[in-house]
């Protein structure tokens, strides 16, 4: 294990909530494989990983089980979802508006109704960092990242 390694080389939704809509498997998909493809994951006061992450919903909570690659636990965090309901529900509004414009709509309403949807994941993903300030350190792409599998999970759940 080389010290100083700030990354995830693992992520692992709970499966036990079941699948979803393919518009959803497949947002979970791609950001699971762009989060372990680029990621900067510092669980703080831990040597260095890299690390897995699990994350699961328990009783309306966000659990953040973190092990290193070799499956030793580092930490367990658990967030209040209170702070991410109202932007989740708005996200998850405007992504169905997304969807739907992708079959229908022109160009140039796909794009605003995808403008609006950026907008809403980066307050969703400003949320999370904000949340495991003290905790987990992340960069905004990773947190960008996690906040779509925050919301895959909510979804299914």
């Amino acid at each position: 294990m080389a010290a100083g390694d700030f990354r995830l080389c693992d992520v692992v939704l709970d499966e036990s909530i079941g699948r979803s809509t393919p518009d959803v498997e497949h947002e979970r998909a791609v950001a699971i494989f762009d989060l372990i493809e680029e990621n900067s994951f510092e669980p703080l006061g831990h040597e260095g990983g890299p690390y897995r992450l699990n994350i699961s919903l328990v009783e309306a909570k966000l659990v953040f089980s973190i092990t290193t690659q070799e499956q030793q636990d580092v930490a367990t965090h658990i967030l209040s979802l209170t702070p991410f309901r109202r932007i989740i529900k708005d996200y998850f509004l405007i992504c169905e508006s997304y969807y739907e414009a992708i079959r229908s709509s022109t160009p140039s309403q796909i794009e605003a109704i995808d403008m609006g949807r950026r907008g809403i994941h980066n307050d969703g993903s400003q949320t999370l960092m904000d949340r495991l300030a003290g905790k987990i350190k992340v960069d905004f792409d990773t947190a960008r990242r996690l906040f779509t599998l925050v919301c895959v999970l909510y979804w299914r759940g």
